[in-house]
C-alpha cells in the first residue's frame, strides 16, 4: 500500500509541505468512523432490543471498542511519523488552534471512552464466569487488577466506570458533531475544503 497520497507543495518558508493524508492514515480515520458510528448504534440500541439480543449486541460493542482502542493507537503512531498536512494558510489563527485542541480531545476520548468500557467490564461481578470473546474468535483479557478486588468495591467501581463510560461517549458525541459541522462549514461556507485532503 501507498504511504503518499499527496503531492508536496510548498509553504511560505519554502519548506517541502504535503497537501493530502497518506493512505493509511486515510484507511484508519475511515475505518475507525465506521466502527465509532456502529458501536454508537449499538450501544444506544442496546436497551430496546429483545433480551436475547442484548447479550451478543453488548458483547459486539465490546469488541469494537478493543478495536477502535487499537487502531487509534496504531494512527496516532503514523501521525507522529507521518506529519499531517497543514490548515490552509488563510485560515485564522483562532481557527487552527481550535482545531488543533479538538483533534487532541477527539485522541483523547477514543481512548478514554474503550479503556472506561474495558475497566466497567473488568469490574463486572460476572466476569470471571464470563469470559470475554472479541469478535467470538478469541478470548480477550480482561483488567486482571480490577478483577481481583473485593466484590463490594468492584461493584462500586463497576457503577462508577459505567457513568464514566457514559459521559465520556455524550463527550464524543458532541466533539465529533462539532467535528463534522467543522469540516462541512469550511466545504461548504468557507468554500476552502479540508475534506479532499482524507479522502482517497
Amino acid at each position: 500500500m501507498s504511504t503518499r497520497a499527496n503531492s508536496p507543495l510548498s509553504n511560505t518558508a519554502g519548506v517541502s509541505v504535503t497537501s493530502r493524508y497518506t493512505r493509511t492514515a486515510m484507511a484508519l480515520h475511515w475505518i475507525i468512523a465506521i466502527l465509532i458510528i456502529c458501536n454508537v448504534v449499538l450501544g444506544l440500541s442496546a436497551d430496546s432490543l429483545p433480551d436475547d439480543w442484548v447479550r451478543p449486541v453488548i458483547d459486539t460493542h465490546k469488541s469494537i471498542g478493543i478495536t477502535v482502542l487499537g487502531l487509534v493507537l496504531l494512527r496516532i503512531l503514523w501521525r507522529v511519523s507521518h506529519r499531517p498536512p497543514e490548515l490552509p494558510a488563510e485560515f485564522p489563527s483562532w481557527e487552527r488552534s481550535a482545531a488543533h485542541v479538538a483533534h487532541f480531545l477527539l485522541y483523547l476520548l477514543m481512548i478514554g471512552l474503550p479503556l472506561s468500557g474495558w475497566l466497567h467490564d473488568s469490574a463486572w461481578k460476572d466476569a470471571a464466569t464470563h469470559p470475554m470473546r472479541l469478535f467470538n474468535l478469541v478470548t480477550w483479557p480482561r483488567i486482571g487488577y480490577v478483577m481481583n478486588l473485593d466484590p463490594t468495591l468492584k461493584e462500586t467501581l463497576h457503577n462508577r466506570f459505567g457513568t464514566l463510560h457514559t459521559w465520556l461517549g455524550y463527550a464524543l458525541y458532541a466533539l465529533l458533531a462539532m467535528h463534522v459541522g467543522g469540516a462541512l462549514k469550511h466545504e461548504w461556507i468557507d468554500r476552502k475544503s479540508v475534506l479532499k485532503r482524507m479522502i482517497p
